[in-house]
């Protein structure tokens, strides 16, 4: 399944991983094992983030994926489902197919 990473990673922690080189080294691991699709890095609410978007094969992935930005950021990480345009459009047409529009 599709799904959206988004992380907030707490200043002092990013601070120090940038200080010791962590945080380069994190993010490219985590990188190398999502292989996402798309991947964004800034600000949002004041704190460093990133946002990536990747196929989940099995929601039993997410620990071990998800540990280094706990562990090493103190981030605060949630994941959702999404869809493109196109996957959009497919669950609309299946929906006025099936009568529930």
């Amino acid at each position: 399944m599709r799904v959206m990473l988004r992380a907030h990673m707490d200043t002092a922690a990013t601070n120090e991983s940038i200080k010791t080189g962590a945080l380069p080294q994190v993010v490219q691991q985590l990188m190398d094992r999502v292989k996402p699709e798309a991947a964004y890095f800034g600000l949002h609410e004041g704190v460093r983030s990133c946002w990536m978007v990747f196929d989940l094969q099995d929601s039993s992935q997410m620990p071990s994926l998800m540990e280094d930005l706990f562990l090493q950021f103190n981030a605060e990480v949630e994941v959702a489902p999404v869809m493109t345009a196109e996957d959009l459009a497919k669950g609309l047409a299946a929906m006025r197919s099936s009568g529930q529009s």
